[in-house]
């Protein structure tokens, strides 16, 4: 993982951008940090309704830059500058989330680099966690578990989870999906019962950031619990907490519906239920099937596997009338 290596490189030029300027005649204040935090909860929603899209990457980018610009403009307290380095870190955060869900791995890691020297700067265990935590799911998704874990490891070893088991849970729910990734049959069970333990005991009203409080529940305990028994080939299961997920779904989580649907669809298929399952892809929204990468990509190898399994299939002439209303112009 090299971490010391990366976060110290990328935390000099941190340092230097955030160095004060002489030229500053004003005074940066808590009311300057609430502003920038009420475009980050914009830029939350966003990101749930469309996801992974280039544009939120590069917004969340320059909201880093502009919460790092402040340190320069003018005198603040220790807690002020504190809390603008966790706010970039934020930013930043959601730009690495963003290249992770565009399946642009390459600008990922470098987000990645930056989000984790902005967060040493500020020491906020929260914003901590959250970077450590996407770093096992980048792994993840690059088909590197043993990194995954590694980074998935820092997240849950810090002393927020210890403090409040929601980050425990998701920390542990997140090592489910790396386990699925590894092979790990065996331990799944288990860890699923660990972190939905751990999200019991959680205390609903203790204050949380707002990016955890969007998404971790238990839709998303069954949403990572679907991707980890999809990776070993456990269809009767994943189909269970397919439905368990899209049950519990909150309405502005359209990103992880479209996501969970693409993936039942596969669970479906794989046990033989040709119609069913194009049923179930159908069902996906356009916008979702044509301009998200990670839904494209499955909706994809879906269509590979319905061809493969039910060649001359009602099924397969269904889905391939479906799709090709998405290369029509309107």
């Amino acid at each position: 993982m090299h971490r010391r290596t990366f976060v110290a490189g990328s935390l000099t030029a941190a340092v230097a951008a955030a160095a004060p300027s002489t030229a500053a005649a004003r005074t940066v204040g808590m009311t300057d940090v609430e502003r920038l935090r009420s475009k980050f909860a914009s830029l939350i929603a966003s990101d749930h309704r469309h996801g992974g899209k280039r544009g939120i990457e590069q917004r969340a980018a320059s909201l880093a830059d502009e919460a790092l610009n402040l340190q320069n403009s003018g005198s603040a307290t220790q807690r002020v500058r504190s809390n603008l380095y966790a706010t970039a870190a934020s930013f930043r955060s959601s730009a690495m989330w963003a290249a992770i869900d565009g399946r642009r791995y390459h600008d990922a890691i470098g987000h990645m680099r930056e989000a984790q020297a902005l967060a040493e700067l500020s020491g906020d265990q929260a914003i901590k966690f959250r970077i450590w935590s996407h770093a096992g799911t980048l792994y993840r998704h690059m088909g590197r578990p043993a990194d995954a874990l590694a980074a998935n490891d820092v997240a849950r070893n810090l002393y927020i989870t210890r403090r409040d088991p929601l980050f425990a849970s998701l920390g542990i729910a997140r090592q489910m999906a790396i386990q699925g990734v590894a092979q790990d049959r065996r331990g799944l069970s288990r860890t699923f019962d660990q972190a939905r333990d751990a999200m019991g005991r959680a205390e609903p009203s203790a204050p949380r950031p707002v990016w955890l409080l969007a998404f971790y529940d238990e839709a998303e305990l069954h949403s990572l619990a679907l991707s980890a028994y999809l990776a070993v080939g456990d269809w009767p299961t994943a189909e269970y907490h397919a439905h368990r997920c899209l049950a519990a779904l909150r309405p502005h989580m359209r990103r992880s519906r479209a996501i969970s649907t693409s993936r039942l669809a596969h669970a479906q298929l794989a046990q033989g239920q040709a119609d069913a399952a194009t049923r179930t892809a159908m069902s996906v929204p356009t916008d979702a099937a044509t301009q998200h990468a990670r839904v494209s990509r499955m909706l994809q190898e879906f269509s590979a596997a319905l061809r493969a399994t039910a060649p001359g299939s009602t099924s397969v002439s269904i889905w391939t009338e479906h799709t090709a209303a998405w290369r029509t112009p309107a």
